[in-house]
Formats: C-alpha cells, structure tokens, sequence
C-alpha cells in the first residue's frame, strides 16, 4: 500500500514540479499540462511498440512535451491570446494528435511488451521474492526523482533560472534590463509541459497501458498536490519548495488511496475523486489566505 502511494506520488509529482515552474515561477497559467501528460505515454507506447530503446523513447516524450509547450507560448505570443485560453486550445488539439501518434487507437496495452519497470519487478521477483514486488520500482523513483529534483534546484539558481523567478514576479523589471520575457517564459512554459509529458510516460509504463484519456483533471490534480505542499511547508527556498512539490503529491495520492479504499465507510465512491480534489484546493486556498491575513497582523 504504501509503496504504491510513494510510487504514485512520486510519478505525479514529476508533473508536479512542472506545474510549479508555470504557475508558481512564471505566474504562468498552463492548461496544456492536461494534454501533455497523455503525450508522453502516447509517445513512450508509440515508440516501444518499434521496437525503440526505453530510454530514448522516454526522451522523445520529454521532447513532445516541450513542443506541446513551443506551440502553448507561440499562440500566447505571437497572436496574442490568453495564456489560459492558449492551453486550453493546445490542450483540445493535442487529444487528436495523441490518437494519431497511436495510429487512431484510444490506448496501447504493454502486456506483451518490455518496459523498464516490468524488467525491474521481474529481476525484484526473481531475487527477492520474499519483498514487494513494487519495492524495485519504488527505489528506481526514488533515485530518479531525487536526481532530477537536483537538477532543477541547480537550474534555479542559474541566470536564467533567477531570471524566471524575477519574470513571475515583475515582468517590467525584466524588460528594463534588456532580457525578452517571451524567451525566459517560452523556455519554462515547454520545461514545464516537457516535465508532464515525462510523467506520462512514467505512469503508462506503471499502470501498464498508455490511453489518450490519462490527462483527464491532471492539472488539477498537479494544483491540489502544489498548494498541499505549500500548506505543509512554508518556505522561500527554492530547495524547500521543489521538496515541498514532491511531498505534496505523496499526500495527495495517499489521501486519492484512502478515499478509494475506505470512503465507503462515509458513503464516498470512486466518483467523489474529482469533488474531493476540488474540495482540497478550496481548503488550502481558504487556509493560505488567512494565513497571509495572520502575518500581515
């Protein structure tokens, strides 16, 4: 049980940081996350299915994730619309783009195919049979995640990283220093989507089948993990805060487990999800703004 929830968590919250880099960093509000997860598994089963090597498949869904995003921050640039009406119409047109990569298939089963996390629980099996079966995939996570929750602390505290984090917040200072806003916000808006379309691939390869259909409340999902995280941690250390990204996203999934395998007891069925997402983002923001009243006293 909980190996499944850290296991969950930790594929989600790579969507997660993404989520963090557009709305919290750039103050940037990205709908494209909800069609740039399904992206990656789309790619990632695509690409298995030929025959490609798993970690350059997994690369190519990173990289549909980041045109996903170049095509999210060229529709709000150049024709000027809304950054939420630009996901949202990259988002809508992605869905058509998922089945064409799965040549017009809703999903792609991997029961006959080798991913990475089939071959780490069958070594798991093989070796360790008196240990979850999970636990392979769980360590794997847990390295992989840590190692890219490096990178983006170290990325953060580069020039461009500062220079994103100064955008969100005061995006004229910007412009009076002879940087364009619409390069710094491009490259982590396609960041952003790049990371979601990783996480897609991640829990394709987990929940053993990639459908176009997964992306489905993703976003809100990502939002309900970012403000969980903050409720729990208060900090303005970007470290702190990529930290308290990832712990937020094990709570939620705990709490998505618990309510999926007790809610019964208070009448609450697997259709109550999404009202309890929604109910959790209520809470925090109630929360946060009597916070922020509290400190200002």
């Amino acid at each position: 049980m909980f190996c499944s929830i850290i296991i969950e968590g930790l594929i989600y919250g790579i969507m997660v940081l993404g989520v963090f880099m557009s709305y919290r960093v750039l103050n940037f509000c990205d709908m494209t996350v909800d069609g740039a997860f399904p992206l990656g598994g789309c790619i990632l089963a695509a690409c298995l299915t030929i025959g490609m090597n798993p970690v350059i498949a997994l690369c190519f869904a990173f990289m549909g994730g980041i045109l996903a995003g170049l095509c999210t921050t060229v529709i709000y640039t150049k024709l000027k619309i809304p950054d939420l009406l630009a996901g949202i119409l990259v988002m809508t047109m992605l869905y058509s783009i998922n089945l064409r990569v799965m040549s017009n298939k809703a999903n792609i089963s991997f029961l006959k195919i080798d991913t990475p996390f089939s071959k780490i629980t069958a070594f798991c099996e093989a070796h360790f049979p008196n240990l979850p079966a999970e636990l392979g995939i769980c360590i794997f996570l847990i390295i992989f995640v840590i190692a890219l929750k490096w990178i983006m602390d170290i990325f953060y505290h580069t020039d461009l990283g500062l220079t994103m984090g100064a955008l969100g917040a005061n995006q004229q200072m910007i412009i009076s220093q002879g940087v364009n806003p619409q390069i710094v916000r491009g490259i982590g808006v396609c960041v952003g989507d790049g990371l979601a379309a990783l996480s897609g691939a991640f829990a394709a390869m987990y929940n053993g089948f990639a459908d176009v259909g997964s992306g489905t409340g993703v976003i809100v999902s990502g939002l309900a993990s970012l403000m969980l995280g903050e409720f729990i941690i208060r900090s303005n250390k970007i470290g702190m805060q990529t930290l308290r990204v990832l712990i937020g996203s094990i709570i939620y999934r705990g709490i998505m487990y618990f309510g999926r395998s007790y809610g019964f007891v208070i009448g609450l069925t697997s259709n109550d999800l999404k009202l309890i997402t929604g109910l959790l983002i209520i809470i925090c923001l109630i929360i946060s703004k009597k916070g922020n009243k509290h400190a200002r006293a």
